[in-house]
């Protein structure tokens, strides 16, 4: 049976807000975060992509519970070993993931903090990964760590109750909190769903995802804005695939 091969796309082809949306949130990786360094945050996104070759995460995704293999991670940086086991985890087992392990990493030394700005970076390594490879084209080189420290500053208004970590509702933000809902209408508006809340901890790196996110699927309005077609498949079409791949990923939001 022969494969057939796809021609790569032209990278003149891709839309120019979602080229600039990819290069804004890859370049963003090297800057210091709110509680990871520039350096730090390179080798999360480094560490993201050797754990697909691990063979401890290999042998847990085999087995009937995770926590019947033990071992040591295949690493390729030199991270805290909470914060290896919480990228390796993610990165190829993060159906399975519950509030016990999320307890393990913390009691281990992974403040939530730390996880939520690890979360953010994991997810856009993977996003940033898996749509290069589907367009067929060469994985992009990670960037240069800037250099700087991480501002360290946690929201006031943040409360625990909705997630496994503290989120900040928009009605909790203060001033000193960046604008990571946007009250006003239009194709950025963010409505403060559950979902906008998730990495909420830390709003810098909410907003780092979002902003790539959005641009890669649908701004809120344009979701909801069912009298036109903003992509080219239909709304119907973005939506089957988008419940297709969840399905997959055994998310179950």
């Amino acid at each position: 049976m022969q494969t057939r091969v796809e021609q790569p796309v032209d990278i003149s082809q891709i839309r120019l807000d979602l080229r600039c949306a990819l290069d804004r949130a890859w370049s963003k990786i090297a800057s210091p975060g709110t509680w990871w360094s520039g350096e730090e945050r390179v080798a999360i996104a480094a560490e993201t992509r050797q754990a697909a070759h691990c063979a401890l995460c290999r042998a847990r995704r085999e087995a009937a519970s995770a926590s019947m293999v033990t071992g040591k991670h295949d690493n390729a940086v030199v991270l805290p070993p909470p914060a290896i086991e919480a990228i390796h985890r993610i990165r190829t087992d993060p159906g399975r993931l519950g509030r016990h392990w999320y307890n393990s990493v913390k009691a281990a030394g992974l403040s939530e903090e730390r996880y939520v700005e690890l979360v953010s970076v994991v997810s856009l390594v993977v996003a940033m990964d898996t749509f290069r490879r589907a367009a067929g084209l060469p994985q992009i080189s990670l960037p240069r760590a800037q250099p700087g420290e991480p501002s360290r500053r946690r929201p006031d208004g943040a409360k625990p109750g909705l997630a496994w970590m503290p989120t900040l509702a928009p009605e909790d933000r203060t001033a000193d909190d960046p604008d990571l809902y946007v009250e006003h209408p239009g194709p950025r508006q963010r409505g403060g769903g559950n979902v906008h809340r998730a990495l909420s901890l830390v709003p810098e790196s909410m907003i780092h995802w979002w902003d790539m996110f959005e641009t890669m699927y649908l701004p809120a309005a344009a979701m909801r804005d069912f009298a036109r077609e903003y992509r080219a498949i239909s709304h119907p079409q973005i939506e089957m695939l988008a419940a297709r791949v969840a399905a997959l990923n055994q998310c179950v939001y």
